[in-house]
């Protein structure tokens, strides 16, 4: 991940603005055709984030300092000790990622073997979220697996959950359930459609538990996206981006219309952050964050 950072910091010491954020020594080209496409002045109704890990190769620094220079207010998936390094940047983290643990998207909270450990990470994770202002953290409901049912599995997270739900209240801390696709990218995975997570929603009966809306999982597992946003807004609490198919950039190359998409959000009245993670393929991996920014930015 560190490997090209002298690079990166020659190019830095040689460049200015948004020209300076090189992902490697011969970028300056890229980069100057990427101002072409960096939003001049953003319109203020929506907040934008991006997730870190679609820039892995991309220093936390430079991506903090191209998320400036682009108008993002936050950068996401990030655990509390990554967030702490770009504070120095006014930047938030829209959607913190726990740390250090053995669970994951697909070993959950459907697993009631899990709770006890998860019950002890996730205290944890609130405590520390509140004691820097951040607000969301993921969750994830694990696989179905063989022998396990989406009822037992709803059930199972219901009872998991409940255990850090008073505490999540009393810190003002959200837990977010992710919805992801079990078609292409999370087979097996069971948190897989809306109207599960809109269930599991209302058995937990909280303001401090809700959704995380990934639009391009839920194109490909439901799609009747903006009906579903409509109909359901009042338990998403976060918005991911992503092009259809592929997950690459949100443009004309993909089947999204994301400008509508986003008039949809913001008709529901949502005033939290939409973030951009889809995983770019084009070698100017800024350009295209800058031209996403862009295209959700109505």
């Amino acid at each position: 991940m560190n490997r090209n950072s002298t690079s990166r910091r020659k190019a830095l010491g040689a460049l200015t603005g948004i020209a300076g954020l090189s992902l490697t020594s011969s970028l300056s080209s890229r980069l100057s055709a990427a101002d072409k496409v960096m939003p001049q002045n953003l319109k203020g109704s929506v907040n934008h984030s991006v997730c870190r890990w679609c820039y892995r190769d991309v220093e936390l620094d430079d991506l903090a300092k191209a998320a400036v220079e682009i108008g993002l207010s936050s950068i996401e998936l990030l655990k509390i000790e990554e967030f702490k390094k770009v504070q120095k940047y006014d930047l938030s983290c829209a959607m913190v990622s726990p740390s250090g643990s053995n669970y994951s998207i697909g070993n959950g909270w459907n697993k009631k073997e899990n709770h006890a450990g998860m019950t002890e990470l996730y205290m944890r994770e609130i405590d520390e979220a509140a004691k820097v202002g951040l607000k969301n953290i993921i969750v994830f409901s694990g696989n179905r697996e063989t022998n396990l049912s989406d009822e037992e599995g709803l059930e199972n997270c219901a009872e998991g959950l409940k255990k850090v739900m008073a505490y999540a209240e009393k810190k003002r801390v959200t837990l977010v359930m992710e919805l992801l696709n079990s078609k292409v990218n999370h087979p097996d995975y069971m948190c897989d459609h809306t109207s599960w997570g809109v269930d599991l929603c209302q058995k937990l009966d909280s303001d401090n538990f809700k959704l995380l809306y990934d639009i391009y999982h839920m194109q490909i597992m439901e799609g009747d996206v903006i009906r579903t946003i409509k109909d359901n807004h009042k338990y998403i609490a976060h918005y991911h981006t992503g092009g259809v198919p592929g997950r690459n950039e949100i443009d004309e190359t993909q089947e999204l219309n994301y400008p509508a998409i986003i008039k949809a959000i913001l008709d529901t009245g949502y005033k939290g952050f939409v973030g951009q993670e889809f995983i770019p393929k084009r070698d100017n991996k800024l350009a295209s964050l800058k031209q996403g920014v862009t295209i959700c930015d109505i």
